[in-house]
């Protein structure tokens, strides 16, 4: 069985260098599944932010950059990822010893994150920077610029491969970053971060900083900032975009979910399992756009939760170096509290444990849940309205296609959503009728090449798709006179 790597780092990667802390402070990794401390990094305080954000800041204005041509950017991005992929299997246990995903599940997601760069990266070569737009007074020449510095927070349930999708499209539409990851997370962006400098990224152009809250509130405030890039719980967005609002900076906000899978009549039981086994347990619940409500027909409600129950018995909970494992432990033994905090809620409010509840009784050490259906739920429920962020599922009952759209509209969130019906026609229609920013028919997906994003309390912006490049661009018009017009050539 693979050991747990330890995990330290003593330096920010700030203006091109590995650069030492201006404080003492520093934030422990704790292995979830040990809850043994393996490895710690330095916490940056104001005089680290002001460092990071005036490298970037000084690699933006004055540096090449943001005036190289978008297939010099990406050459040199290109060329960091094939730096990192003989390095896979290595950050994939990185990632599995900071946030206990199962290993191979983990050497499955790395790979993905290359994907995703070179998706973005392709992206940003076919999208033309300049058009030619004829109006009735003049011709005026529309300009995509990069947006800026860009501060970019991300979270820690799926660490490498969120830092790769918030860094390359930044950096492939000409920005500076500042990175920061989830204090219980912070390792892996590192190994990016070495890549890049390895193959000549120049300096200030990816700055990485890492810390808790009060580092993540100084790199937001940071007036040297231009955009903010947060994917995280919707009460810290809240708190994001009330200092973005103020000071005028663009910010794109991947927040909180609490979406909803329809089951109709007429769903196959096991195409449904199958995607609510994905959609409701995938990394032990630990997803912003998990099915964590299913609405059941009355007339096969019991049926449907047996289903759900036996899915939830069916994972493998254990170390997850352990290849036979399938779900690990939660993040955190704060994620642990919350979650168990839930399941304690929601027995007090009437609704019924059907399966799971407790902590794995062959597992006393590590922060573990077992995965949990509750039967007999209304959506009123605190466990049907708030985000839990854990293996712990709702079944709520529907009178009908019409009931199960109020129902799944009755929440603050619309991140995500779904269906399962054989009637094509239906399905369609329910997509239209649930209002959320991504919704998917007879599975769950996470489709990189569509925008993905929220509505209501979900965010605001999309982070993946064309959309995701195009976010970190700013527009120019430029009314041109006739003379110039004809001679204008868009690139």
């Amino acid at each position: 069985m693979q050991q747990s790597p330890v995990l330290q780092r003593d330096a920010f990667f700030v203006g091109g260098e590995w650069r030492g802390p201006a404080g003492t402070g520093r934030i422990e990794i704790v292995s979830p599944s040990t809850e043994e401390v393996i490895g710690s990094v330095p916490e940056a305080g104001d005089a680290d932010v002001d460092a990071a954000v005036g490298a970037a800041r000084r690699a933006f204005d004055a540096g090449d950059w943001p005036r190289l041509a978008v297939a010099e950017r990406t050459a040199v991005l290109e060329r960091a990822l094939q730096a990192l992929e003989p390095r896979a299997a290595e950050i994939a246990a990185a990632v599995t010893a900071e946030m206990g995903v199962p290993i191979a599940i983990a050497e499955q997601l790395i790979p993905g994150a290359f994907w995703t760069a070179r998706y973005f990266m392709g992206v940003a070569e076919r999208e033309p920077l300049e058009e030619l737009r004829a109006g009735a007074l003049n011709t005026a020449a529309v300009l995509r610029e990069p947006v800026g510095v860009v501060a970019s927070i991300a979270p820690w349930n799926g660490p490498f491969n969120l830092a790769v999708a918030k860094i390359v499209p930044a950096l492939a539409a000409g920005c500076t970053v500042v990175f920061k990851p989830a204090p219980e997370t912070p390792c892996d962006v590192f190994y990016l971060a070495e890549a890049l400098s390895e193959v000549g990224l120049p300096p200030g152009v990816l700055n990485i900083v890492t810390g808790g809250r009060e580092t993540g509130a100084a790199l937001v405030a940071h007036p040297g900032v231009d955009k903010v890039s947060f994917t995280g719980s919707t009460a810290a967005g809240r708190q994001i975009g009330a200092v973005c609002g103020e000071q005028f900076k663009r910010v794109q906000l991947e927040l909180g979910g609490k979406s909803a899978a329809i089951i109709l009549d007429d769903a196959d039981l096991a195409t449904t399992m199958q995607g609510l086994a994905m959609g409701s347990f995938f990394n032990s619940g630990q997803i912003c756009a998990a099915f964590s409500r299913v609405l059941a027909p009355r007339s096969r409600y019991s049926e449907v939760v047996e289903a759900l129950a036996a899915t939830a018995r069916s994972f493998v909970l254990g170390d997850p170096f352990d290849r036979a494992t399938t779900m690990g432990p939660l993040v955190s033994e704060r994620q642990r509290t919350r979650v168990e905090g839930y399941i304690a809620a929601g027995e007090k409010e009437g609704a019924k444990v059907v399966t799971g509840g407790g902590r794995p009784a062959d597992l006393p050490q590590g922060w573990y849940v077992e995965p949990t259906v509750f039967a007999d739920v209304d959506n009123s429920m605190r466990i049907a309205q708030e985000e839990i962020f854990g293996p712990v599922v709702a079944v709520i009952p529907h009178d009908g296609p019409d009931d199960a759209v109020r129902i799944a509209n009755d929440s603050a969130y619309g991140l995500h959503g779904g269906v399962f019906t054989a009637d094509e026609d239906a399905a369609l229609r329910m997509a239209r009728a649930v209002r959320t920013g991504t919704f998917s028919v007879n599975s769950f997906v996470y489709n990189i090449e569509a925008p993905f994003g929220g509505v209501k309390c979900s965010g605001i912006g999309r982070d993946t798709g064309r959309e995701a490049v195009a976010s970190y661009y700013e527009l120019k018009t430029v009314n041109l006179p006739a003379s110039m017009a004809e001679r204008f050539s868009p690139s």
